[in-house]
């Protein structure tokens, strides 16, 4: 009976899969709600861990004030010893703020992330912010929204480019169900994790943040995260102090980006294990905690003093240096939690000082200090994440406050224009950068990151001797279809380039020339690009945005190669288009029966063969399938002990073949029986 209804209800999955919009919505409604009660668990595990590591759960300001100093610094130095082992044992991704990890795993992975990390996430987290460390509660909640919409689409083996908008689900519930914010939610997965507004991911992330959000407020009530005062704009004169608050916000957000990396590399200098270093950044949280109790945990209470207006500016001031120093010690040392919330931290506080400073300066003409604490919030959040559409919808779905949307509006594009033109990088992406991953130049550059310069090169260089003369130069260009020529000497060393542009004003009149002007005379000996054949071809497509020409290949010093832009730009084309074939035929080899033989461009064929014999035990790269076959591995299946098939649908050069896997190639028709046999035709 048990065999039959698991049958049906694997039936009916695989009747739903084919209608990809019903399915999608049913899978993202079902990840929004585990997201939800993944936020609402969140939550409740830190009242938890505030009730044992400072005997009260919501833990208050005056409840921290009262507690004697040697247990201010004994709690989070336990605390980050905790998270410190956590981290070191289980999930080195459960360390600091979290949101990098996803975008990298939506940008790099496909979307997959190990589930591991939804455990160890949130109780790494939970204890660094239940025992005082100084970050927020929203980026773990990312994660683990993210990788809960990740093990579920792995789990129902779904393909790369959907399992990329159930990420995108998770995080938009994680949001949603902590602020209680679903449009925020929604906004903050398109904008930041998923990079793109396009129309087949909005809907099913805003179908999770929904759902999230109706969880979410099941559990905890229907409330704003911050109840402030009714504010205005009083005056449209009052628009230039939000403009100066916007570009103070800017310079604050870089500092704390830069704060934050700087103490993260001086603790990583330090030769300590992690739980130790952790415990002793926790024991420096609870010495500034001593004096500003404001900094431990999330700091709502903080926050919502400064909305009020119960803080002095020259308290506000000082709070903003500390929580900057505070959250970059958390983190740095090895804890782990988000930097959203800091960042409203620190927004309220610059924000409620600058209010307050107007206020005295030019008081008829202007809102309560509580406004400017408001708009700082977004201020900054825009401007450290490059947000700045999530920043302004989050403070008014927090606020549920839309007077104050116009000055909000112009601080936070502000402050946005100010950090993106001082620094390239947000928050998030700089910790992906110092990672060799850049996102911002487009996710798609990415595919040639395991492309190696030797798949591309050209072997056959038109090369020039140091001494060569003007018409033997010319000559050469004549007949070589390109653009340079490159100088050596008797043993092949590269001594430097001749461009077509640097003889072109001497050609109307070479025969005068010809006797004065050699090769060497004319050459760039510096000031070009040059690679190994063991470089990435991203590297190669980043200097071509700059260069313009061939791009020599050196091997120990002599010229081994050439590469040619439009070489480099095919393969680009060729890489994106075996992504998304991959993407497109996933579903149809995880079926029964596979995909036998589909047609491509170009005489090519997409076809699934097992792995020959040849081939088992050895990787990709060993192989050398792409020079030796004209083809591309775009995904492998493999079974299971279980007797479950499993798709690695972005196979890893180093991924060795292993008896019984089956794999998925983009191939020229007429290689396809030497693939099979697994012997190149040369070899036959």
């Amino acid at each position: 009976m048990i065999t039959r209804a698991v049958r049906q209800l694997r039936d009916l999955h695989d009747d739903l899969r084919q209608t990809e919009r019903l399915y999608m919505v049913l899978v993202a409604t079902v990840v929004g709600v585990l997201g939800g009660l993944g936020a609402v668990a969140f939550r409740r595990l830190i009242e938890a861990v505030n009730r044992v590591a400072w005997q009260e759960g919501p833990v208050t300001l005056g409840h921290l004030a009262a507690l004697p100093p040697w247990w201010k610094i004994v709690a989070p130095a336990v605390g980050g010893a905790i998270v410190g082992f956590i981290i070191y044992r289980f999930a080195r991704e459960a360390k600091g703020h979290g949101v990098p990890e996803v975008m990298e795993a939506v940008a790099l992975r496909g979307g997959r992330i190990r589930p591991r990390v939804v455990l160890a996430k949130m109780f790494a987290s939970g204890i660094s912010i239940g025992t005082g460390g100084s970050v927020g509660r929203e980026g773990p909640i990312v994660q683990i929204g993210s990788a809960i919409g990740s093990t579920l689409g792995q789990w129902l083996k779904i393909d790369q480019r959907r399992l990329r908008t159930l990420v995108g689900c998770g995080a938009a519930a994680g949001i949603a169900g902590t602020f209680n914010a679903p449009v925020a939610g929604a906004l903050f997965a398109l904008e930041v994790i998923l990079g793109e507004f396009g129309v087949a991911q909005f809907s099913p992330i805003v179908i999770s943040s929904v759902a999230a959000t109706v969880v979410s407020r099941h559990y905890l009530g229907d409330f704003p995260a911050f109840v402030v005062p009714d504010y205005s704009l009083v005056h449209w004169t009052e628009l230039f102090a939000y403009v100066g608050l916007g570009i103070l916000a800017g310079l604050v957000a870089l500092a704390f980006i830069r704060s934050l990396y700087a103490t993260e590399d001086a603790f990583d200098r330090l030769r300590a294990p992690l739980p130790l270093k952790a415990m002793v950044g926790g024991a420096i949280i609870g010495l500034i905690g001593i004096q500003a109790p404001h900094i431990f945990g999330v700091g709502y209470e903080a926050i919502s003093d400064a909305l009020h207006g119960n803080l002095v500016w020259q308290f506000m001031l000082i709070l903003v240096l500390v929580k900057i120093v505070a959250v970059s010690i958390t983190i740095g040392s090895g804890g782990s939690g988000g930097i959203f919330a800091p960042s409203l931290f620190i927004g309220a506080m610059l924000g409620g000082a600058v209010g307050t400073v107007v206020l005295l300066v030019w008081p008829t003409p202007t809102a309560g200090t509580g406004a400017y604490a408001l708009v700082g919030m977004g201020a900054v959040v825009a401007a450290a994440t490059h947000a700045p559409i999530t920043a302004i919808l989050i403070i008014f779905e927090m606020t549920g406050d839309y007077k104050i949307i116009l000055p909000l509006m112009i601080s936070c594009i502000i402050a946005t224009l100010l950090a993106t033109r001082l620094q390239r990088a947000s928050i998030y992406t700089m910790k992906l950068l110092r990672r060799g991953v850049d996102i911002q130049r487009g996710r798609a550059v990415n595919v040639l990151q395991h492309v190696q310069v030797r798949e591309v090169m050209r072997p056959d260089v038109v090369t020039a001797a140091p001494d060569d003369h003007l018409l033997a130069l010319i000559s050469k260009f004549i007949d070589h279809p390109g653009s340079t020529l490159f100088v050596t000497d008797d043993e092949g060393v590269l001594e430097g380039i001749v461009k077509v542009d640097q003889i072109r004003p001497i050609m109307k009149d070479p025969a005068s020339m010809e006797a004065l002007i050699i090769a060497e005379d004319v050459m760039v000996a510096a000031e070009f690009p040059k690679v190994s054949p063991t470089d990435s071809l991203a590297d190669v497509m980043r200097m071509l945005v700059a260069y313009r020409g061939e791009v020599p290949v050196l091997e120990n010093g002599r010229l081994a190669g050439v590469i040619w832009p439009e070489d480099v730009i095919a393969r680009y084309n060729t890489e994106i288009f075996k992504r998304d074939m991959a993407g497109s035929m996933v579903s149809a080899v995880g079926q029964e029966g596979g995909v036998e033989s589909v047609p491509a461009a170009h005489d090519t064929v997409v076809a699934e063969i097992p792995a020959p014999g040849p081939f088992i035990g050895r990787t990709i790269r060993e192989l050398n399938i792409r020079q030796d076959f004209g083809a591309s591995v775009l995904m492998i299946k493999r079974t299971t002990g279980t007797g479950d098939d499993t798709l690695d649908t972005a196979p890893d050069p180093d991924c060795a073949f292993q008896y019984g896997d089956v794999m998925l190639v983009l191939a020229p028709s007429d290689q396809l029986p030497c693939l099979k046999r697994g012997v190149p035709r040369s070899r036959k």
